[in-house]
């Protein structure tokens, strides 16, 4: 073992022996965690889940965090989660919910009672740009092959998204197509549980294309088994320069959807601190950096009050937005 390694062991040790008395300890200006638990409000596959596992990586492969566990909690776009975290709000302190946009959307349309000022606001962390997917073998080949499809059968060329009616993945979908001069309230949108799914419908061509996340989307296009034909960025993403934007294809629109953590109502605010700094800490490490850019993702890092002001301004855009396309 190298000297450096065992450095590096004895200070993970160190720090694990500190928090099992209950406190925390700040170790060479990184705050040091001794495990936390990722509840994810959707299935294997989606865009929750691989946002929860892979910053667990990342801290866990830094030293950050001592260890990392999860669990995969579907069921009303992710309402059996949040209504679970704040029901047992005391019993999961060392829990943190990933989330993301759609918990602004789905409070807005009423699909759960709860909000994001029901839960402890931890931090945002990351964005991922939405994309349109079509099969390998598809006859689609961008974003207008798909626009044209959709003009001569509008009922056949259905889009799938891993979230609810009027949820992120079909409201993505409604911006692109009235972008495109195609009316938002009549794209044939069908709803999937998380991404997985969404991306099986495809491939099994029970859907024409699949409004996504990016990140979800690059593994399987890397493999060759999908074609990404557009990105809501504003320029292609570095790591994936063949897909291009829609903006390109000359559809105006962009979207971002970011992604983050919430606590169980009640965290004690020590605790919250905690988790806020150990997640700011793991911008600085290459663990980080080799997650970040594998999935496509770019770094967007609100904590706390900022948090909030983020998401109170985004809810404000957002509802105005859905009311302008209908879903309101």
């Amino acid at each position: 073992m190298t000297k450096m390694n065992l450095t590096r062991r004895v200070m993970i040790t160190a720090t694990a022996a500190v928090l099992s008395l209950g406190g925390h300890a700040a170790l060479a200006a990184d705050q040091k965690v001794e495990s936390i638990h990722f509840l994810i409000p959707g299935g294997a596959g989606g865009g929750w889940d691989g946002t929860a596992r892979g910053t667990g990586e990342a801290l866990t492969n830094s030293g950050l965090v001592g260890t990392a566990s999860y669990e995969n909690m579907s069921g009303g776009g992710g309402g059996k989660a949040i209504g679970f975290l704040i029901e047992n709000a005391e019993s999961n302190h060392g829990t943190l919910m990933v989330n993301s946009t759609p918990i602004v959307i789905r409070s807005l349309t009423g699909v759960f009672p709860h909000n994001f000022r029901d839960l402890t606001l931890v931090a945002g962390t990351i964005g991922d740009y939405a994309a349109f997917v079509v099969g390998k073998d598809s006859p689609i080949n961008s974003m207008s092959d798909l626009i044209d499809a959709y003009k001569a059968d509008p009922r056949g060329t259905a889009v799938g998204g891993g979230s609810v009616p009027g949820g992120m993945d079909h409201l993505v979908a409604a911006m692109a197509f009235e972008a495109a001069g195609e009316d938002p309230t009549a794209v044939k949108y069908i709803p999937y549980d998380a991404g997985g799914k969404a991306m099986a419908a495809l491939l099994s061509g029970e859907i024409a294309a699949l409004s996504t996340g990016f990140s979800e989307a690059i593994d399987l296009a890397n493999a060759g088994e999908v074609k990404i034909i557009g990105v809501t960025s504003d320029e292609r993403v570095a790591s994936y320069q063949d897909a291009p934007t829609l903006k390109e294809q000359g559809i105006d629109t962009s979207f971002v959807n970011w992604r983050g953590f919430f606590g169980a109502p009640g965290l004690p605010a020590e605790q919250a601190a905690a988790y806020q700094e150990v997640l700011a800490a793991m911008y600085e490490t290459p663990e980080w950096a080799e997650v970040r850019d594998r999935n496509g993702w770019v770094d967007i890092h609100n904590s706390g009050d900022d948090f909030l002001t983020f998401l109170e301004e985004q809810e404000k855009v957002i509802g105005d937005l859905m009311k302008k396309l209908g879903f309101l």
